[in-house]
């Protein structure tokens, strides 16, 4: 039977971010995707684009979870994004509860800050409401900044060593989440990667590779979305992050590479076959 999951949050309709690379990549490996937008902007946040419109659907999700209660729709994983509020928390918890398989994952990617700090429009109060979100997660998938603030903790991005980063995963599972993918972790000027944290052995694992010296907007997105649709196809945890971060790689080293380089975001679409190589399907 056909797997069904359902991805929460915002659709920025152009920009190449949250739903417009959740519903491509799991859907090319082959998972039925449902969406449920948190929001509707005309493009991402970033500054080049200017101006953007920007339609709140807070209070439409209860009401869509209504309807799928009366119909009965359930789901075989549920994975959150980037979201919008905490008013929105508090109806998607109830989503959780009332749409989720029983046992099927629930996927976090807590997307609320980067480079030490939140994003615009989040404060202390609304990391409170997500940290509750995480505590009923199978799997987390925080960066250094977002780990550090669901700890309440100060936030290191430089000069720490592998006793910092497996003493974070830890606390963060103590908090609830079953498993851990932080991402973001660096020993070495020349290197990034990703610490996987397994609690149920208590194993931690690493997958560094080599640096690439430019930033875009929505890697966050096709690492996370990557990782969802190679775990729901049976892989690892370890072996999911690692093709995750690949993909993610990739899409960043053919954007560079392309004379019309877009800054908005990556090319993740001309690495798809190459995903779908490393997911068995091809």
């Amino acid at each position: 039977m056909n797997k069904r999951i359902l991805s929460i949050q915002d659709i920025s309709c152009v920009g190449q971010c949250s739903l417009t690379v959740a519903l491509p990549i799991i859907s090319a490996a082959g998972i039925e995707t449902s969406i449920l937008p948190s929001a509707v902007l005309s493009t991402h946040t970033a500054a080049g684009f200017g101006k953007f419109t920007f339609r709140d659907l807070t209070e439409d999700l209860p009401l869509i979870n209504k309807h799928w209660n009366d119909i009965n729709v359930k789901f075989d994983a549920i994975y959150t994004g980037y979201i919008g509020n905490k008013s929105q928390i508090e109806y998607i918890l109830n989503i959780v509860n009332t749409t989720l398989k029983k046992d099927a994952p629930l996927i976090v990617d807590p997307a609320m800050g980067d480079n030490g700090k939140l994003y615009v429009g989040f404060d202390k109060s609304f990391v409170s409401y997500m940290a509750k979100l995480c505590a009923k997660a199978d799997v987390i998938l925080p960066n250094l900044t977002e780990a550090a603030y669901l700890l309440d903790e100060e936030c290191k991005l430089t000069g720490y060593d592998k006793e910092y980063i497996e003493g974070l995963v830890r606390r963060l599972v103590k908090i609830g989440a079953k498993n851990v993918i932080l991402t973001g972790v660096s020993f070495a000027e020349d290197e990034v990667g990703v610490c996987v944290y397994s609690s149920e052995d208590d194993k931690t694992s690493y997958y560094l590779h080599k640096k690439i010296g430019q930033s875009f907007h929505g890697t966050g997105d096709v690492f996370s979305s990557s990782f969802v649709g190679a775990l729901l196809n049976g892989k690892s945890l370890l072996d999911a992050a690692t093709i995750a971060a690949d993909i993610t790689r990739q899409s960043v080293a053919l954007t560079i590479e392309d004379k019309d380089m877009h800054w908005y975001g990556v090319e993740f679409e001309k690495v798809l076959p190459e995903y779908l190589k490393k997911l068995g399907k091809i």
